[in-house]
């Protein structure tokens, strides 16, 4: 393989790496990307995933390759990026900008109205740490395939601006396919249903809004976000197979009780995010 490839390749790998593990920040006083780098891996530093590497699952060999430029698949991903285009500004594209990011401890809380009170290290540290460490397994299990295939993202072929501009030069040098944040949102959906089984389809159902969020937000196709939900899909057995995760998941069940019982509410404004869910694509007007 030729030096110089060899070196982009390389590049696009530690890229990738960097990306699954971030935590991210989405505050009134925006931090650059590189800051929002830094911390990720101070962060993933303190907390790793459950998993090794080896036990992931191995998205190349799970997922068939990203559409081919001509193909139906791809005319569909430009059909439903086309699609989304009028969503810029709404409701929902404000909270796909909020859904990008995964700083800590904000991003604890993305799925808070769903899951009915608020997660915090304090309280629920338990439930606290299994949403973070899950991060590593969820995103990592992606970078395999994202190397692979270096899909472009759809902000990078349309040249029309992501919801999150703060992060393009960085997001430009990672694969879009699959999404890790995708990845992710199922993990998160299926972590917090065993936590609290009783509001398992909210719970499922904003997992898979989250993975939406990327196609709203110009980050990644359809057909990315459905690749990353196929990864987290794989990603769960290895979880529940892991004797730290199920002892965690039966220590999150026990302070989500007690935080129910407290009467600890979402700390959110749940009925703005349910109507920013309400907008779409047919509907983009739909308010509060």
């Amino acid at each position: 393989m030729p030096k110089s490839l060899l070196a982009s390749r390389t590049a696009m790998l530690a890229a990738a790496l960097a990306l699954v593990t971030l935590v991210v920040g989405c505050q009134a006083l925006q931090p650059s990307a590189q800051e929002r780098t830094s911390t990720s891996a101070q962060v993933a530093a303190k907390l790793p995933g459950y998993l090794r590497p080896e036990q992931r699952p191995d998205s190349v060999a799970l997922l068939p390759p990203p559409p081919s430029r001509g193909s139906q698949r791809a005319a569909a991903d430009l059909a439903s990026y086309e699609q989304m285009r009028v969503l810029e500004g709404s409701a929902r594209w404000k909270l796909a900008y909020d859904d990008a990011s995964l700083k800590f401890p904000e991003a604890a809380n993305h799925y808070a109205c769903a899951l009915g009170f608020s997660v915090d290290p304090e309280a629920t540290p338990h439930l606290y740490t299994l949403l973070h460490r899950v991060i590593i397994d969820a995103g990592q299990s992606t970078a395999a395939a994202k190397l692979k295939y270096i899909r472009k993202r759809p902000f990078q072929e349309t040249g029309d601006p992501s919801c999150v501009p703060e992060d393009e030069q960085m997001l430009s040098t990672n694969g879009s396919y699959p999404s890790g944040h995708a990845s992710l949102g199922f993990v998160w959906g299926e972590v917090l249903a065993e936590v609290v089984p009783d509001r398992a389809a909210e719970l499922r159902e904003r997992g898979y809004q989250y993975g939406q969020s990327r196609v709203v937000c110009r980050l990644h196709y359809q057909s990315d976000v459905d690749g990353g939900r196929a990864v987290g899909a794989a990603v769960m057995p290895a979880l529940r197979a892991n004797a730290g995760y199920r002892a965690d998941v039966e220590a999150a069940k026990l302070e989500a009780q007690q935080a129910r019982a407290r009467g600890k509410g979402p700390g959110k404004d749940c009925a703005a995010e349910a109507a920013a869910l309400r907008v779409t694509a047919s509907q983009p007007g739909v308010t509060p």
